[in-house]
Formats: C-alpha cells, structure tokens, sequence
C-alpha cells in the first residue's frame, strides 16, 4: 500500500490532552430530535483546541494550499476536473458543521454522526455522496494505553471533506506525496483520494500493533529474569486495549468490503486499490487476535513462573525440616529430665551426640543430592 511508505510521523500527531474510550456527555442528545447537532465528545469544561480548516486544491497537474476561517471563504469551488479536499482539524463547532451542511447538501443525520465522536466506524452512501467514519488510533507506551480519535470524510463527485475530532498532522505524509505527484489523483479522481486517505489510517493501524508487539516482547524478555516482576496488571490492561481495538477495527473491515462493491461512480475506478485495503484489514484482525493469545500466553507463563519460584521455595523449605526432624528428635531424647540416663553420666556423652546429628544432616544432604532434590 501506499501509505505504508510514507512513515507516518506519529510523535507530532494526535495532541489530544487525554481523549478517553468513555465520553462523559453522551446524555446531552437525550430527548432531541434526530439531525440535531450537538457535540458529543470531551467534556465542555475541557480546553477545546482552535477549529482549522485546510484546502488542497488539484487541478490541471498543480496543487495550491490555502487556510481559511469559515465557509463562505470556500465557496465557490473551482470545478471539475478540479478536486478539492477541505480538512477541518477540531470539529467540535455545530454552527460551523451547520454551514458545511448548507454549502454542500450534507444530509442532517450525516452532520450528527460527525459530531458524535463515539459512532461506530460506517459507510454510507446517501443522495449521491459517500460518508466514512473511522477511528484514528495512538498506543501510549508508558500508561499502556489507546487514544483514539474520529475520522469523518463526505466524498463527492469533484471534493472531499474530512473532519478530524482534534488537530493534527496524521495526514502530512499523504499531503507531501501529492504535492509531488497527483498525477493519478487527477485520473482517477475524487475517489482516489479518498483511498489514500483510508489507506493511510489503515497503514496507522500497523504502527500501533508494532508498538504493542514491543511491548510484549518487552514483557516476555522480564519474564526470562531472576526476580521477574509482576506483569499482571500489565497484561489485563493490554488485554483491555485490544479488546477497544477490535471493537473499532472489525467494523472497518466490512465497511471496506462495503466500499468496494458499492455502485458509486466515484469509487469504481478505485475498487482494485479498495481490495488491497481490505487485504490489510484482515492482516490488522489477524494480528490482533495473535496478540491475544500472546497475552494469554504471557499470562499463562507468568503464573507458571511464580508456581515454579513457589515451588523451589517450597522445596528448599521441605529439605530443612527434613534434615531437622531426626535432629529434633535426637535433641528432645536427651533433653528429658529423667534421673536414670547412662549416656548423661557418660564423659564423652556430649561429644558423641553432636557427632550423630553431624553425621545425620551431613547423609541426608549427601542423599538428597544423590536424588537430584536439591
């Protein structure tokens, strides 16, 4: 794929100030109508970045880049065969999405979705255009944790619009390839663009399962310690996020096997990329349940090495009340305070006794050397 090349730079990516799986505001949409358009996403008391909008225009083999502060800068847009992606960094303005969906015909229900940051990854195809929406994803490897961020695109005949939930650069390695090259953006077009831009968040999916497989190697490698610590909590939490990631890949596969059967005549001529899209996916799924079982695995391991460490404790503590049982013994015969003892009388008495107890831990240690016990 062709995204996979462009080594997405993920260290200037997704400043997200803490995005969480679990929302806090859902319960604003209850007992509005359908198509009304409220943010659902992180909490209004939390410091919501600065809306950018962004517009990479290809026509007649050149690019022209420009930024803009509302709607009405846009319009009109050049027309075909001209193609125009406008990206909204931020989208967290209603009346904002309002105009968007008043300059380009957006269905109501479109516009909610885009502000409900928690909709399950989609594909739509309504009154002539398309809408995607998908999960942008970043491991933290200190807290062992996923943010995650919601990608909307509305691909139209001769534009595509996308919307991310915060300001970032995710898509700077894709502006840079067209930069240089849109040769076939501009055969193709519309839908390739939108292509290369699944195609990238997809190629992320990878960067992230490569961040978790280091950390579990790194958690395998600890295991292989002396003092091995506990990995527990670790591999739950582990198991948590992949639990969050498949829950918002899985759908992306089907809505790409969507995508490239879907009568769209913007996406047919991009349907062979799609495949090879959707070939990914399944590599991603494949993954993640192979880390899975690595986790259960790691678990596994885990407890058996603490069973073990147990156990040779435990060994080493049977071996020492072994030895000192006859001692014991030996020691509590001749501790009794009877008045008739001969070997109490006896000059080398004291002597002889210490000698048998030598002897006995010496030969059951021999013994249990011989035995291969300690």
């Amino acid at each position: 794929m062709e995204g996979l090349h462009q080594g997405l730079s993920r260290n200037s990516t997704m400043t997200r100030q803490g995005i969480r799986k679990h929302l806090p505001n859902r319960a604003l949409k209850m007992g509005l109508p359908p198509g009304s358009l409220v943010y659902v996403g992180r909490s209004k008391k939390a410091h919501l970045p600065e809306t950018r909008i962004t517009v990479m225009t290809f026509a007649n083999g050149t690019v022209s880049e420009r930024t803009v502060q509302s709607v009405a800068e846009l319009m009109p847009l050049q027309p075909p065969p001209a193609i125009t992606w406008i990206n909204v960094d931020a989208v967290h303005d209603a009346q904002l999405l309002a105009a968007f969906g008043e300059a380009f015909h957006l269905n109501p229900l479109l516009l909610e979705d885009i502000l409900n940051t928690e909709q399950r990854p989609k594909a739509e195809h309504v009154e002539g255009l398309t809408y995607i929406i998908l999960k942008l994803f970043e491991f933290q490897n200190e807290q062992e944790e996923i943010l995650c961020e919601q990608v909307s695109m509305v691909v139209g005949a001769h534009f595509i619009l996308s919307f991310m939930e915060e300001v970032s650069d995710e898509f700077e390695p894709l502006r840079s390839r067209l930069r240089t090259n849109s040769q076939r953006l501009t055969a193709l077009g519309s839908g390739y663009l939108g292509y290369s831009i699944l195609d990238t968040i997809v190629d992320s999916y990878f960067g992230v399962l490569e961040e978790i497989g280091a950390r579990l190697e790194y958690l395998e490698d600890t295991l292989s310690g002396e003092h091995p610590p506990n990995i527990l909590q670790s591999v739950h939490r582990l198991r948590r996020e992949l639990i969050f990631l498949r829950k918002n890949i899985w759908p992306v596969r089907d809505m790409i096997n969507l995508l490239q059967h879907l009568d769209s005549d913007t996406l047919i001529p991009v349907q062979p990329y799609l495949r090879d899209v959707y070939d990914h996916t399944i590599q991603v799924m494949d993954t993640l349940e192979s880390y899975r079982d690595l986790l259960s695995g790691l678990q596994d391991l885990y407890l058996s090495v603490l069973s073990y460490r147990m156990n040779d404790v435990m060994k080493v503590l049977t071996v020492m009340s072994t030895i000192f049982i006859p001692l014991t013994f030996i020691v509590g015969v001749y501790g009794m305070n009877f008045k008739y003892m001969p070997e109490l009388e006896s000059h080398w008495g004291y002597p002889l006794v210490w000698g048998v107890i030598l002897l006995t831990a010496i030969g059951m240690l021999a013994y249990f050397r011989n035995k291969r016990w300690i």
